[in-house]
């Protein structure tokens, strides 16, 4: 697959004008998981300003996932057979990752970032084991999502998966453990080696101690000891006292504001927009110069500079469109936004089994750093991985009911379904909606119509002795359309949103 250079100019001013069909889609499938055919038809024609307005404001109203009867459970909760406590454990991990990825599927902008940050402020369950601590982690990723970027720092350090899984735990006053320190700069707000010293790690992590009281090891909430804590003095980014946890944060936020504002903005700018952020041929560090101005301006709300990124014309330049390859959420989930075929838990499920297989295990990042993404998610194995489970997917969808794929195109196509005897007419517009920005070129169109066309005789469309074809009432229109699919799923703009 090519890789696609950043040839992005357009400035960060304001997107003026209606969008059309294409932008909507691209919208939706950035700050979403994609949208219906009649979602996106409802946004065409409507201005960027007021439909980023309508994802913001319904992100920020959302509630999170309600508390599950486990949520405050401990260890004395659970059986004491120690198989019998990890059978339990583990349906409650799969209830909460199936009710969040029903979220990710259905909440468009709150849980696209949510799942975001999971991959910036990550933990991974393997490491603490317990669903209270993963629901709490859950809990603060969606009701931060949107909001202020220190309170969401502050807030994630303090949580059990975090303590337990970067080591906060253990890290006494008399015994520091620089591990939660380091990666408070070097992942969370700074980057690797940016405006922080050795020394600093040292005296934060010192500043950072006491949250070690945890009972037994297992599911026990983490909890502050004062007599844990270092109490001494500290030098921290050049401020001496005798700080604590939440002087750590508000000293990393006053003194190094245009270090984070930078950082945590490019991160933003590579995952909504292009993943080559440092190329000289382009001005994405305009824009990221831009954000960066906008986030420090409001004290880090994250709201107002994803408002300035998602209605700016860089973000609906055609050079953005198509250009970032899709995560294996991504993968699964667009196709059945797209299409809303009907789905179950099961299915759910299935698909959470092959986000697994293809390396994005839902709450099991890769490791501290998080899955790198983009031309990460294709290799030889997982591109054959792809097809494979793709293609059993719509299969699946078919068997269950061939006629929803006949209303799924009719959808697309509008009148025409009860009109045209030409096939291509008809394929062409499914292309274009599935595909952000269609096949490479019309000898590829053509290689498609022919698929479409495969099943049923050429004297049945138009020019023929008898035309009688139409997408509208024809007995195996679900099944060309299911072929056309099954196609399309194997091209390599398909890998692409």
């Amino acid at each position: 697959m090519e890789y696609f250079i950043n040839c992005n100019t357009s400035p960060l001013s304001p997107f003026a004008g209606g969008l059309n069909q294409q932008q909507v889609a691209h919208l939706y499938r950035r700050l979403g998981f994609s949208a219906s055919v009649q979602t996106i038809n409802t946004g065409i024609g409507r201005t960027a300003d007021e439909l980023v307005d309508t994802l913001i404001n319904e992100a920020i109203a959302l509630a999170p996932i309600p508390e599950p009867l486990w949520a405050n459970w401990n260890n004395s909760n659970y059986p004491a057979d120690d198989d019998a406590a990890r059978q339990l454990r583990r349906q409650q991990h799969e209830e909460l990752g199936l009710a969040y990825a029903n979220s990710m599927l259905n909440n468009n902008l709150r849980d696209r970032l949510s799942f975001f940050w999971s991959n910036h402020l990550v933990t991974e369950l393997e490491v603490y084991d317990c669903a209270a601590f993963l629901y709490e982690y859950v809990n603060c990723l969606q009701r931060n999502a949107l909001g202020n970027f220190k309170t969401f720092v502050s807030e994630m350090g303090l949580t059990s998966a975090m303590l337990y899984y970067l080591d906060g735990a253990y890290n006494n006053g008399n015994n520091p453990n620089e591990n939660y320190a380091r990666e408070l700069y070097e992942l969370f707000t700074l980057g690797e080696g940016n405006g922080y010293t050795e020394e600093d790690i040292i005296e934060t992590a010192k500043a950072l101690s006491g949250y070690v009281e945890r009972g037994e090891l297992g599911c026990e909430k983490v909890t502050f000891r004062a007599d844990r804590h270092d109490a001494g003095p500290k030098t921290i980014l050049g401020q001496t006292g005798n700080w604590g946890y939440d002087d750590v944060i508000d000293i990393l936020f006053e003194q190094r504001s245009v270090e984070i504002a930078e950082f945590i903005c490019r991160k933003l700018y590579e995952f909504f927009v292009h993943p080559d952020s440092k190329d000289d041929a382009n001005n994405a560090r305009t824009i990221i110069d831009g954000m960066s101005a906008t986030f420090v301006a409001n004290n880090f709300e994250l709201a107002p500079v994803l408002s300035q990124l998602f209605k700016s014309e860089h973000f609906f330049d055609d050079e953005a469109i198509g250009v970032i390859i899709k995560s294996p959420y991504d993968f699964y989930f667009n196709i059945l936004k797209e299409t809303s075929f009907a789905y179950t838990d099961t299915t759910m499920a299935t698909f959470m089994n092959y986000t697994s297989l293809l390396s994005q295990q839902l709450f099991e990042p890769i490791d501290v750093a998080g899955w790198q993404r983009d031309r990460s998610w294709i290799n030889t194995n997982f591109m054959i991985g792809r097809w494979l489970t793709i293609e059993s997917i719509i299969e699946e969808f078919y068997m269950a009911d061939n006629e929803q794929f006949r209303a799924f195109a009719m959808d697309v196509v509008g009148d025409i379904a009860l009109t045209s005897y030409n096939p291509d007419e008809i394929a062409r517009p499914i292309i274009d909606f599935i595909l952000p920005k269609g096949l490479l070129n019309e000898s590829e169109y053509e290689k498609a119509f022919a698929i479409f066309r495969s099943d049923v005789d050429e004297t049945y469309f138009e020019g023929g002795s008898t035309p009688s074809w139409t997408l509208a009432v024809w007995p195996q229109a679900p099944f060309q359309v299911q072929l056309l699919l099954q196609y399309l799923a194997r091209q390599p703009e398909f890998q692409l949103k």
